[in-house]
């Protein structure tokens, strides 16, 4: 163990915590404090969990302690030509690599870099009892259990404390333009769909103040190519996207209630959007209003996005927006699981064989059906695999167990082809798939062509 690891004393203090029922306040640097509701509990300080575990640039991984500075880690990443690809902010000129896990917050680059939770690969957390436990890998095909590591992104640490993050990195891009373009908004959100569908070197859209500014970013032949098809002025190089990245544009220095909305780019231009600045090519709208919460999320929810209050809310106000009935209920249901926990772990620990899958006692079932929940591999596999159903064309259908027969029953469809030719294969989480075998009898029969015709036409069909 390292003098930068301390991760025993810190699970320690989250064992003494959980037996006094002392609430913790996890905190790394300090820079996202304003974000969420807030915390009253003891401190549980990891800035001085820090340092780069393992790093293999041939592999385009790297592993570090949840306390590292981003700024350290992009030091170090750019002297092998790389970056970290979702562009984490640093509010406040300061940013640790476990907050902006936990955050899932992303910068200009997040719609063609991915985001924290398409980045990250495996976790060290801690959970509610004190316990070290291990998710994921340091690779991209990673099929050993349920996939819990990526559930991190973005739970701000209500589902464990990270300790350790494994994350996929990139080439940085060898050359990188800005244009600026003066036109209104809809016509700019009308070019930035366009280039969206076109083989654009796009990293980068936004627009402010009746300004569209791009930013693209690859080899020197394609953005030069772009850069003349496109026009416009150069943009001053990549200070304006730091700015906006780390929110130290003139439109953030307001004490207005300051929203994010979550909507596809093709949304129209609501109400609320008085005083707006729009990334990510329009999936990302920032808006200083003082229009009611309730009347903002009703009009975002009726195009299908969401809407966070930011900054500069009051305690009345809640800050995310809110869940219906089944996710509300999967959601408290894992945050119970991890931070109550139950007389045994629902996944390996660090201790157990890498590899081994662990089965649900009859206390774990306990547990959950507190919640209501009657079957937790239900239950749990449709929380972790609820992500998979935001793609527009993503089909999912889960099999999962009905009682203790091992019946598999088709749960739901999700995504807009619900045929069985787009069907996962059935996820047992209690005993291995088992393949049948066919019959075999002794009676000899022809050997069977290859292809055979299926109708007699001018130009002859077969069938493979």
């Amino acid at each position: 163990m390292s003098a930068n690891d301390i991760a025993e004393a810190l699970a320690e203090q989250v064992r003494v915590a959980a037996e006094k029922k002392q609430p913790l306040n996890i905190v790394g640097s300090g820079s996202k404090a304003f974000y969420g509701h807030a915390v009253d509990g003891e401190m549980l300080d990891l800035s001085k969990h820090t340092g780069i575990v393992r790093y293999e640039p041939t592999e385009l991984v790297l592993t570090a302690r949840a306390g590292t500075p981003v700024d350290e880690i992009e030091q170090t990443l750019s002297e092998q030509g790389q970056m970290l690809a979702f562009e984490p902010p640093k509010f406040g000129g300061k940013a640790t690599i476990g907050g902006a896990v936990a955050s899932g917050l992303g910068g200009p680059r997040r719609p063609w870099g991915g985001a924290p939770r398409d980045l990250l690969l495996g976790v060290n957390l801690l959970d509610g009892q004190g316990r070290i436990m291990r998710f994921g890998g340091e690779v991209m095909k990673n099929v050993a259990g349920y996939d819990v590591s990526r559930l991190m992104a973005g739970a701000l640490g209500t589902l464990g404390v990270l300790l350790d993050v494994s994350i996929k990195v990139l080439p940085a891009p060898k050359v990188e333009r800005s244009l600026v373009l003066s036109m209104p908004r809809d016509r700019a959100l009308h070019m930035m769909r366009e280039l969206s569908r076109q083989p654009a070197p796009l990293s980068g859209a936004c627009h402010f103040e009746d300004r569209l500014y791009l930013r693209l970013s690859g080899n020197a032949a394609s953005v030069a190519a772009w850069e003349k098809q496109i026009g416009g002025d150069a943009g001053g190089g990549s200070g304006f996207w730091y700015e906006l990245r780390d929110h130290k544009l003139g439109f953030f220095n307001s004490d207005e209630p300051l929203w994010r909305l979550s909507l596809a780019p093709a949304s129209p231009r609501l109400k609320c959007e008085k005083r707006v600045l729009t990334d990510w090519a329009g999936a990302q709208r920032w808006v200083i209003t003082d229009t009611p919460a309730d009347e903002i999320r009703a009009e975002v929810a009726k195009v299908g996005g969401h809407a966070i209050l930011f900054r500069h809310g009051d305690d009345k106000t809640p800050v995310f927006h809110p869940l219906d009935p089944v996710k509300q209920r999967l959601h408290s249901g894992l945050k119970q699981t991890f931070t109550a926990g139950s007389s045994r772990p629902l996944i390996r620990t660090a201790s157990s064989t890498r590899g081994a899958s662990t089965r649900l006692s009859n206390s774990d079932r306990s547990g959950f059906r507190r919640f209501g929940v009657r079957r937790p591999s239900l239950w749990l596999t449709a929380a972790l695999l609820l992500g998979l159903s935001s793609s527009a064309n993503a089909f999912l259908c889960l099999k999962m167990f009905s009682g203790n027969n091992h019946r598999p029953v088709n749960m739901a469809y999700y995504g807009q082809y619900p045929h069985p030719a787009y069907r996962l294969p059935s996820i047992m989480p209690y005993q291995a798939q088992v393949p049948q075998r066919r019959k075999v009898t002794a009676q000899r029969t022809a050997p069977q062509p290859m292809w055979r015709p299926i109708k007699a036409s001018r130009q002859m069909q077969y069938r493979y």
